[in-house]
This record gives C-alpha cells, structure tokens and sequence, in this order.
C-alpha cells in the first residue's frame, strides 16, 4: 500500500514543469432536477425485468442529479437525428454559460483567448463545438481550436492535462478548455440491460470550463487560482471492454464493465506510484485527492487502495451526492468546490475513461 502520512502544510513547494496557472473555473448544470427516487421509480417502470436490482440506486452515494430534457423525454425512443439536435443545442448553451463565467472569474476579456480546448463524449457535431461557440463567443479570429473525443469520463482531467501542455507552449498566452457531457442522452429505453440499468442510475448532466494562464518570462501570476504542477496518463492494455459506447441506431449506449473495481484494485496503485515517481512527488505531499466521482464502489475501492479516508475524498463524496457522474465535468466540479471552499496546497486529481486509461494532474491550490 501507499502510505498517506500527511502533514496538512507540506514543508515545500513542489517543483513543475509548467509555467501555466489555473485563472478562473466555472461549472453549470442544466434546469432539469433529477432525485434519486425519481430516478427509481422511472428505471422501475422503463426497466421492469430488472427491478429486483433496483438497490443499486439507494448505493451510489447520489442524491440529486440534473438533465437537459424534461422526465417525460426520456420515457420514448429518440433517433441520431433527435439526440444530435438536442445535444448540440444544450450542450453550447452550458459551454457558453461557463466560459463566460470562468473568463469573468480569470478578470480577463473573451478578446485575451489565444486557444480553445473542447472536451466531449456524449454527442457529435460537425463542425465541431468549439467552432460553434467561438461564433458564440466572438472570440478573436487568430483563435487555435483544438476538438477532443473519446476520452469519456477521464476527459475533464485528461482534457486539462493537454490545455496546461497546449498553454506552456503559448507564452503571454491564455488557453480556455471547456468540457461538457450530457449523459442522459443515453438513456435507451428499448435497451433492458444490465449496464443500461446502472447507467441510469449514476450518470447526469453538466459543464465546466477552466481558462488557464502561462506565466512563463518572469510574468506574476494575477490572481491566479493555483499552478498546474505534473501530468501524465496510464494506460491498461486489453481492457477495452471494461468502458465505452454500444452505438446503435437509436444512440450511444453505455459499456460498463462490472470488472472495473477489480481492475483498479489489482493495478491502480502501481499507476499511481509510476505518476510519482516520474514527477518527483510522493503521495503524503498532498493536502487533498480530488478524484472523478464514478460511483461509490470506486470511490471506496480508491479509499482502501491509497489508504486515504472518506474525507480526504471529500469534494468527490460531495459531488457524487449533488450531481451524480456527469462524466467529464465532474472531476472539475471537485476542483471547483476545493476552490470555493479554501482547499489550499498540492492536490491531486485522477480520472478514468475508455481504453481502459488514467488521467493524473498535480496542482497547488
């Protein structure tokens, strides 16, 4: 095991590599509150052959959630077609609500972007989202776009890993990397299994934008909300089916492995340890863990892996309970709370997605 052993002010400053600093984070959530016994009795009445399993609901840790589309919505079968058009259309109205918060909260003005970064898993458009909401935006025409998919529930962390690389290589630069993923757009009703059921059970919607600052040249950070400090990515060989989409006629359809909480037990902990050691860090350097909130069971399983208790976890736990897994947001929702609640110091971030990969980010709040 990792030992956690940590003194809540850690007797130095841990070195980087980057000359990029965290200006302002923004989230959002569609209008649409979901609770959890909502969530129950609709996935009871949609789902009636596996309803003996209808337990899992009351283990997630979930409270509430939120969807862009009214409760009845979800209730009839929609095509590519539908589901395209209502993706787009949500999901740019929640990118332009955080970026202009987030540019807001960075004291910066929309004219100041020199890149912007795109993040998504649960719909497409072409052109692309980032292309849309620079008309949006009106950001500056000179504006470097960069579109990423695929990186499913890893995207907020691994999204924001490229846009702290993307902005070291942009001096004097400001880099805005949004994310945003609207998973109840999944939900098939004409799909009874067994993943369909869980899924139904964790996932929501929701948004979140970080604009990042290079400070390289001597430039004083102004107001800056923390310093990106170390990133790398892990990746498991042959476990493509532990997580991914089913992609049918009717959408996206979740693949979700009931051996994931397995695969992390047996290999989290030398991927953890690999992210350490090539960053010169050690995991008692931390004041907090801010891992994505995939459900309770891997929220537990990293607790018991990294000996860490539940409230070093805490913004995890906290955001799990209020807005579910909304995939790529969420991690960045924990980042957010850490913010607003004073967290300060080195914290750690982690998130995992399709192939099977982790996502790991160090930054000094």
């Amino acid at each position: 095991m990792l030992k956690t052993t940590r003194a809540l002010r850690p007797s130095r400053r841990l070195k980087t590599h980057f000359d990029v600093e965290i200006a302002g984070v923004a989230t959002a959530v569609p209008r649409h509150a979901l609770s959890q016994a909502d969530a129950t009795r609709r996935a009871r009445r949609l789902f009636p052959g596996l309803a003996d399993y209808e337990g899992l609901f009351h283990n997630t840790g979930i409270e509430t959630r939120y969807t862009c589309q009214p409760a009845e919505w979800y209730e009839l079968e929609h095509g590519w077609e539908e589901r395209t058009d209502v993706f787009v259309r949500h999901a740019l109205d929640l990118l332009e609500e955080v970026a202009r918060g987030a540019v807001r909260e960075a004291g910066i003005e929309l004219k100041d972007i020199g890149a912007i970064v795109v993040n998504t898993i649960t719909g497409l458009a072409i052109p692309s989202l980032d292309a849309k909401l620079i008309n949006r935006l009106d950001l500056p025409a000179s504006v470097e776009r960069l579109p990423i998919f695929g990186l499913g529930c890893g995207g907020g962390v691994g999204g924001l890993a490229r846009s702290a690389r993307y902005a070291q290589a942009m001096p004097g630069a400001h880099v805005l990397f949004l994310t945003v993923d609207l998973c109840s757009l999944c939900l098939r009703v004409n799909d009874p299994s067994m993943a369909m059921f869980v899924s139904a059970a964790l996932f929501g919607d929701g948004a979140a934008c970080v604009v990042l600052r290079n400070t390289k040249g001597g430039r004083q950070a102004s107001g800056g909300r923390g310093r990106i400090i170390a990133a790398r990515d892990h990746f498991w060989r042959d476990t493509e089916h532990i997580m991914g989409w089913d992609i049918r006629h009717d959408g996206f359809g979740v693949v979700l492995s009931p051996d994931l909480p397995q695969l992390l037990r047996r290999h989290l902990e030398p991927a953890v340890q690999a992210f350490l050691g090539a960053s010169g860090m050690s995991l008692g350097e931390f004041n907090g863990f801010l891992f994505h909130p995939g459900g309770a069971k891997v929220l537990k399983t990293v607790q018991s892996l990294l000996e860490l208790s539940r409230d070093d976890l805490g913004y995890s736990w906290a955001v799990l309970r209020d807005f579910g897994n909304m995939s790529s947001p969420t991690a960045l929702f924990t980042l957010d709370q850490a913010l607003h609640a004073g967290a300060s110091g080195p914290h750690l971030m982690a998130a995992f997605g399709p192939g099977f990969s982790a996502y790991f980010l160090a930054v000094e709040l």
